[in-house]
């Protein structure tokens, strides 16, 4: 009979314990959301409960999530986006690829008619980027996020905390509100953000998308546990300046598995790739005249490797 009331006191406070551990978890990661909200204090997308509608993204197929990135400074559809990128993550692998689409490749939008890349997010948001993508390169992209420029800098110091180390090969100002002098160093947010949006050089905006590519891939090398611990603290920062129809679990599924893959490095590819384009003149302005069919045989190959350690040419 003792034996048997030690066993049921021993299972109690075995729950009890439990209990506690899982509240407290709770309590932690609202805590950690509402810190992430306090330092999120002037973002543009803070409460407002605006949704770029309708988005009609592809259901996922077979664990294949693509994420349509747009990078702007405008809070609405009347700017041009300034950076466009598609996130490839496999959920059987747990890779993620990176595909960036120069913003003045010339292409075919959907009831526009030809324009340049970028002008598509300005007539029609997210989903008539989404349109365009389909038309031009015959893929499917099944969610978006729109990330405003200033919350950059605090939520790359929180997946990255001790920085991300860079060789600037000349002094980059211009443009960007700092000076970063040339040489190895490592950056910070705000430094960071001068550093992949400067393009007054001799490569424009072939070495931005360069610098950009460059940083996100050392920022998920860095992804570990601490940046699961933190994803509440993260997650509360990106409501204010991130726009997206991902739910958390999804983010939680793919951080998750960024943390548990073998791979922590990132391939990369630029469109258009490197011999496929010609500089053009048209009716509105500088653009990038592609061969399509060379493009999207370019991104077929780069999306079905399975070759982690390939590497994909992203100079002009």
């Amino acid at each position: 009979m003792r034996r048997s009331k030690k066993s049921l006191k021993w299972l109690r406070n075995l729950f009890l314990a439990f209990a506690l551990v899982i509240v407290a978890g709770i309590l932690y990661s609202i805590y950690q959301y509402n810190n992430g909200l306090a330092i999120a204090d002037d973002g543009p997308f803070k409460d407002d409960g605006k949704k770029f509608d309708p988005f009609d993204g592809a259901d996922v197929q077979v664990g294949q999530i693509n994420v349509l990135l747009i990078g702007s400074d405008a809070r609405d559809e009347d700017g041009r986006s300034d950076t466009l990128m598609i996130a490839h993550y496999d959920q059987t692998t747990n890779n993620v690829k990176l595909i960036s689409i120069m913003r003045d490749t010339y292409v075919e939008i959907p009831d526009y008619g030809m324009n340049k890349m970028n002008a598509a997010f300005a007539f029609g948001g997210p989903e008539l980027v989404r349109k365009t993508i389909k038309q031009n390169f015959d893929l499917d992209v099944n969610y978006y996020a729109l990330v405003d420029f200033k919350g950059f800098p605090k939520i790359i110091d929180l997946l990255a905390p001790d920085g991300i180390e860079v060789d600037i090969p000349y002094e980059m100002s211009h443009g960007i509100g700092m000076t970063l002098k040339p040489g190895e160093q490592i950056l910070h947010g705000n430094e960071l953000l001068g550093y992949v949006r400067f393009r007054h050089d001799r490569l424009s905006d072939f070495g931005r998308v360069e610098r950009q590519q460059e940083v996100l891939a050392k920022v998920k090398e860095q992804i570990g546990i601490s940046s699961l611990m933190n994803l509440p603290k993260i997650l509360g920062v990106a409501d204010s300046y991130i726009d997206t129809n991902v739910d958390k679990k999804t983010i939680l599924t793919i951080g998750k598995g960024i943390v548990n893959g073998e791979s922590k490095g990132m391939n990369t590819l630029r469109i258009p790739i490197a011999g496929s384009f010609e500089d053009k003149r048209v009716n509105v302005g500088e653009v990038l005249d592609i061969d399509l069919d060379k493009n999207k045989g370019a991104l077929k190959e780069f999306l079905s490797s399975t070759d982690n350690d390939k590497t994909y040419v992203v100079s002009s």
